[in-house]
């Protein structure tokens, strides 16, 4: 079988960034409808591209998908969700309360974690309250990378528990009136999820051994959690037409060995394949074909017009060498291979003898597990989310909480357990990692794009935290937007692959960091096909698919691209 059997009213389709997620789930709420069941698919990731895969513009309510009776989506949207609940917040107290006090209010409810509790909130009413999708026989979440993925699935508890444990009448999030009433609501969230009656949980993974290793961690957790009905969604599985070829022998090799070694405990879950499409998965028909391969015709590859590839990373690292010192960032959506490209640019500058630091912000992080052996010179760290909220914690506590009684020193301490506690303590330590760049290299591997965008829109938002907790601010955080901001000091690599999602992630990204000041220094189109010289049928369509997308990068995209082909 293709595609996941779901029998539950709800399912979740959760994995490492790029294993396909938004495909599978969208081919198999496809299939549902065309099988005469009503069905919603929604997506709660803040980077979605829902919109494009299934041909339809949506919105925050469910939208019919245009061409298949019965399948509807729907977009939460964490910005939209943050107005509304700010508002909620807010609005009842405005003619009331003075205008400072309303003006002192709105700034609290400006910081990322509002658009965490706001998202999650419109998550909660379709997941706890069944009458919000009382229409629909499925309702399937296209959820976002791992790392955000089990920070919303704890968020009921983070939540709630921070409820239960709070005294005091306000919190970051303002007045915990409004968190109370939805207590129930929360209650609900939570009992769904671990009902294997009402919720499966598809677990998507490439037959790589970082995604499995990936998908094993979130089984785990998930577990923990008391989240059981748990399967395995295997995609992307390549057999070479024939031996002989090095790229289709290499891929088919470094599949079935990452299935041979996967963990035993996700090996015995229930497991579907979905085999290697020479095309793209974006529009019903590429989705169809993702229920049925074994019709997808593989038509002969003609003898195409040579195409100029661009230049390989070896000039980009020379040019990023030059600068002497600095910060270089990786971005893009998940599953391009920004660790991957992260860990080899670090290489390249420590072994032209200059002093690195490799670090990385993703909540999912990899990045030492791409280095696989000590390079002089280049050191290999983790901004550590745990670590962080104790030391911020300590730090808030012994400035602050020392001149106040016992009264006010509990309050501090019951405003420090609320959860966006961690986005202001990981912050500090990005803007700390990035002050590194003044003597040395940093090259940051980053979270997937939505995750880096709400991390540098935090900087607007900072000062009102400080305000808040009475910490200090420190110098790497006053100079952190200033830094990002000159091209001097900080290059943006925008990581993509010549594919049609990844390319207008990218070129959305792009113009979200052109409004936050930031230019990029170059797109890497990484893992070419095209490049890479494979004469395996497949594999040689797949890279003819790929051409109008690196034409399109090179002449109206990028100020400059790097081609990295796929390697054997």
């Amino acid at each position: 079988m293709a595609l996941p059997k779901i029998t539950t009213r709800y399912a979740f389709f959760t994995g490492k960034g790029g294993v396909g997620k938004t495909s599978l789930s969208c081919a198999t709420g496809l299939a549902l409808a065309e099988a005469g069941k009503r069905v919603l698919i929604v997506s709660t990731d803040p980077a979605s591209n829902l919109d494009e895969v299934l041909g339809t513009g949506l919105s925050q309510t469910p939208t019919p998908v245009q061409g298949v009776a019965g399948l509807f989506a729907l977009n939460i949207d964490p910005e939209a969700a943050a107005q509304v609940y700010r508002e909620r917040m807010v609005g009842p107290y405005r003619g009331i309360l003075p205008n400072a006090a309303i003006a002192s209010m709105e700034e609290q409810f400006s910081g990322a974690c509002t658009v965490e509790i706001a998202a999650f909130d419109e998550f909660a009413k379709l997941l706890g309250d069944a009458a919000a999708t009382a229409a629909f026989d499925h309702v399937l979440f296209d959820t976002a990378p791992t790392g955000h993925t089990l920070r919303l699935l704890t968020l009921p508890s983070a939540w709630s528990g921070f409820i239960a444990s709070s005294t005091g009448g306000a919190s970051c999030l303002g007045p915990l009136a409004g968190l109370e009433a939805q207590k129930t609501l929360y209650a609900a969230t939570v009992s769904h999820l671990s009902d294997p009656e009402m919720t499966n949980v598809v677990l998507v993974s490439r037959p790589e051994r970082a995604a499995l290793r990936e998908a094993e961690r979130t089984r785990s957790e998930l577990a923990d959690l008391g989240v059981s009905n748990l399967r395995l969604a295997l995609n992307g599985l390549f057999t070479a037409a024939a031996p002989g070829d090095a790229i289709a022998d290499a891929m088919g090799a470094r599949g079935a060995d990452a299935i041979a070694t996967m963990p035993a405990a996700l090996a015995a879950l229930p497991r579907t394949e979905t085999p290697f499409l020479p095309k793209g998965t974006v529009g019903l028909e590429g989705l169809r074909a993702m229920s049925h391969p074994n019709a997808v015709l593989v038509p002969e590859v003609a003898s195409p017009t040579p195409l100029a590839l661009p230049a390989d990373l070896d000039s980009l690292v020379s040019d990023l060498a030059a600068a002497g010192h600095g910060v270089i960032l990786t971005m893009g959506k998940g599953g391009v291979g920004k660790t991957t490209i992260a860990a080899a640019i670090a290489v390249a500058l420590a072994g032209r003898g200059l002093r690195v630091t490799l670090s990385t912000t993703d909540p999912a992080a990899h990045v030492a597990d791409a280095v696989a052996e000590a390079v002089p010179g280049l050191t290999v760290t983790r901004i550590d989310p745990e670590r962080e909220v104790a030391r911020y914690r300590d730090e808030v506590l012994a400035k602050a909480g020392s001149g106040l009684d016992e009264s006010g020193r509990a309050m501090l301490e019951e405003d420090l357990r609320s959860p966006c506690t961690e986005e202001i303590a990981v912050f500090r330590a990005f803007a700390r990692t990035v002050d590194e760049g003044r003597d040395q290299f940093v090259v940051l591997d980053t979270a997937p794009t939505g995750h880096t965008i709400l991390l540098l829109d935090a900087a607007e938002a900072y000062h009102r935290e400080v305000l808040r907790t009475q910490a200090d601010m420190p110098d790497a955080v006053r100079s952190l937007l200033p830094r990002l901001r000159d091209p001097a000091f900080t290059r943006a690599l925008i990581v993509t692959l010549a594919e049609a999602t990844p390319v207008h992630e990218a070129e959305r990204l792009q113009q979200d960091l052109a409004r936050a000041g930031i230019a990029p220094f170059a797109w890497i189109i990484n893992q070419s096909l095209l490049a890479s010289g494979t004469t395996d049928p497949v594999l040689a369509r797949r890279g003819q698919y790929e051409r109008p997308f690196i034409e399109r990068v090179v002449a109206e995209l990028a100020p400059r691209t790097v081609l990295i082909p796929w390697r054997a």
